[in-house]
């Protein structure tokens, strides 16, 4: 009988990441979930634009820009200057982003133009049954006044395909390998110009312009400026899903996004085929064991910390934005938090001090056709648990005490974790962990669940990791109040 629950409980936790994945094409996506996972338990939103005022024993969540959000729950022994136990990720993943000009019309055909986003490997986007998704501005006229909305965005069918060079054409390509051209031959088809004249007219000079008549009293501008920018087809598919008109949409911020499904799949059901895995996965289990350790009435009567999940957009290209790792959001969580429970400025450091972060950011799992790229004592296994990351170099902000807190917790509750190292003859990547290390001063453990394919259009994890993960973050938000008091460093001999 147990044993049937636990794997009850193991389907359940991956079914809700499919659920997850399936709705969250996008960072913003992503973010508009997690709001609605947090507000259907009791969170409460709160705004960084005006006074927070906090209780202990409630829960809250705040976004910036829509596509970072910060979720916190205070405990009913919290005072001022206790510590923060937090688990970070990002919202986002390597993709083809919609350029400010997307308009293409080359040999007969209306194409998208796109800029690369992160280190993706952009061959997989090929051949790639494709939308795009993100965010509107629109302008809504309602009463006589004109306010300026966004909008979540997601066109559900297949628009738009990168079609391959067949090998008759480029026979380079099987001497050679194939080689990417990100400008000239990551352009995404969105249809022939002799069907999309079935919508449009085409002008002397060859841009293609709506068709369609509209209301002149202040629209021709607009729609001047949208069709010598974006094709009006694009801008109609955006409109009808929207439910406004062409005219109505002032900017976007989209990215072209693969149709296919996220699943559980291959011959045993132990793998999930998915997009972005790297690193909604990890956004997901922090999340949800956020939420399933302050769910319950009693949860939070013998925590005197702050238990947090916060979700950084921009990880993927530096962290240096607004709403990145990079700035100052997570330092002003602290000291908002702080400082409505004690005036003195003195408590935000030692907050600080009695503080730990996991940055939870998925790792390389072991490639079996590739396993000369693993150092031979460091090879994490699908199914091993989650990885601990470690770089002398502080690529990665794992030492030795931040790695014994977190290894403790696995063997408390007799969870696997398995240990990573990149090869000296390679480099390595990093994380948003060094980043806030740095930047706040925070102690650190920098780990991920094991994964192949990262940064592919089409990733792939184990189910067994996913389960591992979220209660290994669930164990952390639980246990770590206890354990850190009998952690000995900086103290006198």
């Amino acid at each position: 009988m147990a044993k049937k629950e636990a794997h009850s409980e193991v389907s359940s936790v991956v079914s809700d990441l499919i659920n997850f994945l399936n709705v969250s094409p996008t960072a913003f996506h992503a973010v508009d979930e997690a709001k609605k996972w947090l507000r259907s338990v009791g969170y409460e939103q709160v705004l960084e634009r005006e006074d927070w005022k906090l209780e202990v024993g409630k829960r809250y969540f705040f976004t910036r820009n829509h596509s970072t959000i910060v979720a916190f729950a205070i405990g009913k022994k919290y005072v001022a200057g206790n510590g923060f136990h937090i688990v970070g990720a990002h919202t986002d993943s390597p993709c083809l982003k919609l350029k400010p000009v997307t308009k293409v019309t080359k040999g007969g055909y209306l194409e998208v133009g796109v800029q690369t986003y992160g280190g993706g490997l952009w061959h997989t986007w090929f051949d790639r049954d494709l939308t795009v998704a993100g965010r509107v501005m629109i302008r809504e006229e309602k009463d006589g006044s004109i306010s300026y909305l966004h909008r979540l965005v997601r066109i559900e069918k297949p628009i738009m395909r990168i079609p391959t060079l067949a090998i008759h054409l480029d026979s380079s390509s099987v001497s050679d390998g194939f080689k990417v051209n990100t400008q000239a031959h990551l352009l995404p088809v969105l249809a022939t110009l002799v069907k999309a004249e079935l919508n449009k007219v085409v002008s002397e000079d060859g841009a293609v312009e709506s068709g369609v008549q509209t209301d002149a009293k202040k629209t021709n501008q607009r729609a001047s400026t949208h069709n010598s920018k974006h094709h009006s087809l694009l801008l109609q598919l955006l409109a009808s899903q929207i439910g406004c008109t062409p005219d109505d949409i002032c900017d976007f911020e989209l990215q072209a996004c693969d149709t296919q499904p996220s699943i559980v799949a291959g011959a045993t059901k132990e793998f999930i085929f998915s997009g972005r895995l790297d690193n909604l996965c990890m956004s997901f289990c922090s999340l949800k064991a956020l939420i399933d350790a302050t769910s319950s009435e009693s949860s939070l009567e013998e925590e005197s910390g702050v238990r947090m999940v916060a979700l950084f957009d921009h990880e993927e290209v530096g962290s240096n934005s607004a709403h990145g790792a990079g700035s100052p959001a997570m330092l002003n969580a602290l000291s908002r938090i702080t400082s409505s429970f004690g005036s003195d400025s003195k408590l935000l450091e030692k907050a600080i001090q009695r503080s730990f972060l996991v940055s939870a950011d998925m790792a390389h799992a072991l490639h079996p056709n590739y396993m000369d790229k693993h150092e031979d004592n460091h090879q994490p296994k699908l199914h091993g648990g989650l990885v601990i990351k470690h770089n002398a170099n502080q690529r990665y902000a794992t030492n030795a005490v931040t790695s014994f807190i977190f290894r403790e917790i696995a063997t408390n509750h007799n969870l696997p974790v398995q240990d990573f190292v990149v090869r000296n003859d390679m480099g390595c990547g990093s994380t948003i962990g060094p980043i806030l290390a740095s930047g706040v001063g925070i102690r650190t453990v920098d780990v991920g669940a094991p994964q192949l394919s990262m940064h592919s259009i089409r990733e792939m994890c184990a189910a067994d990791d996913v389960k591992h993960s979220y209660e290994h973050f669930k164990a952390y938000f639980h246990e770590f109040s206890h354990l850190d008091p009998r952690i000995a460093v900086d103290f006198d001999d």
